[in-house]
């Protein structure tokens, strides 16, 4: 009977422990949805293409960087209850809080030109749009934005997950069609010092790196997870962090099936066959049915491209709101910031396609990613410093491993800034 009551009891305690687990799923597939937007495209398209597999271990450094700073995140606001926006406002002083509100707008400025592009990409491979218009039509997305609004913040985690799921289930069936050489594979997971000799190989793995770890999901991850109850007592708040580490490993797992999977499709498709350095998406959505051997390759490149575009628009959008309200207090409607944000983005893609034209789309698309890289130091030094102060974090505070691993991504994100901005160019 005793045994009985046991097994019951436990059954009862591991039911409640996954509904509380269930409760704080949602909040890292909107963070997930930055680590494989149009801007990994074309990075992970290039570097594949260009090295072959030999930047696998680039995306993998990435992804255990994103991990563990977004699980900064959230030991951050378990213990100030505060988002990191908010936290640099209130410990530094206003003329360095302003230069990194500054900093922030420019990353997002920059995260949501790679969107318009490849949303605008995808409607010309899926539609024939010319870029022009398809840049333009973008910026209508924000009827999309406020219609999620008002259905209610679980609804729009649901839609961001299906098409998360989306993207990876239609990179997963492409990758089935070009059958890659696991050994090969595997052994691009191996790290090399090429990257430091070959400033081409350098540049791509910067745009790798700041396409996978954006800076405004810095700020997005610690403000969204406060939609979660974390409970009162240092052992509900403790727990809390738990299950929204998880929630957030689970669904950066999937962005590292995607990004990975890009660059291995890129490198089997047309590296190893021999083709040009393909660094623009429409020329691999041109070369892939022949590369695969299927009519349908194509369009679930464009699909999942699109998916991309749509998802990366809504949660770019709510990092804007966060950034604005945590650094400077003032509070605005999304679709004013959403507006303002794309007009801003709009502005130099419109340029380039009307002076340079559609080639130039593809240099814009890269860069836009290396100055998010630039700008990711200005982002996860803060985390990690707050992350790190005892006053601050009290019974929150990380174990030594994980603090020393933050300072250690954060010296290698800035490092290869600094590396890229001296050496890379020349």
């Amino acid at each position: 009977m005793d045994s009985f009551t046991e097994k019951s009891a436990r059954g009862v305690s591991l039911l409640t422990a996954f509904r509380r687990f269930f409760a704080f799923v949602g909040p890292g597939y909107l963070v997930a949805v930055g680590y494989m937007d149009p801007g990994n495209w074309a990075t992970d398209l290039a570097g594949g293409s260009e090295f072959g597999y030999a930047l696998l271990w680039v995306i993998l450094l990435s992804n255990l960087m994103a991990i563990l700073f977004q699980h900064l995140c959230i030991r951050l606001y378990a213990a100030t209850g505060e988002d990191l926006a908010q936290n640099c406002r209130n410990h530094y002083s206003p003329w360095v809080a302003k230069f990194l509100w500054i900093s922030a707008q420019i990353g997002i400025i920059a995260m949501d030109l790679a969107e318009l592009l490849g949303s605008a990409i995808a409607l010309q491979l899926l539609f024939g749009i010319p870029l022009f218009f398809g840049a333009l039509i973008t910026a209508f997305d924000v009827l999309l934005l406020l219609a999620f609004t008002r259905l209610g913040f679980r609804w729009l985690e649901s839609f961001v997950a299906i098409l998360i799921f989306t993207i990876a289930a239609c990179i997963g069936v492409e990758l089935l069609l070009a059958q890659p050489v696991i050994a090969e594979v595997m052994h691009g997971f191996i790290p090399t010092s090429d990257i430091i000799q070959k400033p081409g190989m350098l540049f791509i793995a910067l745009g790798i790196v700041g396409a996978t770890v954006m800076p405004h999901n810095l700020y997005l991850h610690s403000s969204i997870v406060g939609t979660r109850d974390f409970g009162k007592t240092e052992t509900e708040r403790k727990q809390s962090i738990r299950y929204a580490t998880y929630d957030s490993t689970i669904a950066l797992s999937f962005a590292f099936f995607v990004n990975a999977g890009l660059l291995i499709l890129s490198a089997t498709a047309f590296h190893k066959a021999g083709h040009p350095v393909v660094n623009d998406i429409r020329e691999a959505h041109r070369l892939l049915d022949g590369a695969l051997g299927s009519n349908v390759a194509s369009h679930l490149f464009a699909i999942a491209l699109l998916a991309s575009g749509l998802n990366a628009t809504i949660t770019g959008t709510m990092a804007g709101q966060i950034v604005l309200e945590g650094f400077l207090r003032i509070r605005s409607s999304a679709w004013f910031v959403r507006t303002c944000t794309r007009f801003v983005s709009l502005i130099p893609a419109l340029i380039v396609i009307g002076v340079v034209g559609e080639g130039g789309v593809v240099s814009l698309l890269l860069w836009s990613q290396v100055i998010l890289s630039l700008q990711l130091g200005f982002a996860c030094w803060p985390l990690v410093r707050f992350t790190s102060n005892t006053e601050l974090m009290g019974p929150y505070l990380s174990p030594g491993w994980i603090r020393w691993g933050g300072y250690l991504f954060a010296f290698i994100v800035i490092s290869s800034s600094i590396w890229f901005m001296f050496v890379g160019l020349v």
